[in-house]
């Protein structure tokens, strides 16, 4: 009854929206799985994901106090760190010149809610200008996942250019 009730009362969805980029979610929780172990305990697993890393750990206490209450035990694991989109960007800016260059008309700039590998490079390098791009994906972490092939050598083009153009702006 207390597992029933702890999983009724976990939220799951958006949590909040972006205050900078209207649209976006900034912090959002998922009740990823409850499985039954060989040793018949129960494993239920969540996941947070946040823009700002408090509000991560927020939303992560949050459940940890829901099923702490319920009689859990429990455990967090890393998880993807956050990673604010810079509107100011300076690669960006480079980016986004570079694709209006080769294609001849100005990039879609967008920030999505997901895990990226570059809130693990900021943790590391907290002042690294970051930008974060790539061939068109679809179904990705699924088994219908697809590329668009013909965006590849769209993406590889960019890339060379951008990388052509940060080495002549510092010489």
């Amino acid at each position: 009854t207390r597992l029933i009730r702890a999983l009724y009362a976990c939220p799951h969805g958006v949590i909040s929206m972006s205050h900078d980029l209207e649209g976006l979610v900034e912090t959002s929780t998922n009740l990823a799985s409850v499985k039954m172990q060989p040793d018949s305990t129960i494993l239920v697993t969540t996941s947070q994901r946040s823009s700002v890393e408090s509000r991560k750990l927020d939303i992560a206490n949050q459940l940890e106090a829901l099923f702490l209450l319920a009689g859990a035990k429990v455990t967090h694991g890393d998880g993807y760190p956050g990673w604010a989109p810079n509107m100011d960007s300076t690669i960006m800016k480079i980016a986004s010149d570079a694709y209006e260059e080769l294609y001849g008309v100005k990039p879609a700039i967008k920030a999505i809610h997901a895990g990226l590998e570059c809130g693990l490079f900021l943790t590391k390098y907290p002042h690294l200008d970051m930008v974060s791009f790539g061939p068109t994906l679809r179904g990705v972490h699924s088994p219908s996942e697809k590329m668009h092939i013909p965006a590849v050598e769209r993406f590889w083009n960019q890339l060379t250019l951008i990388l052509k153009k940060v080495a002549e702006l510092n010489g």
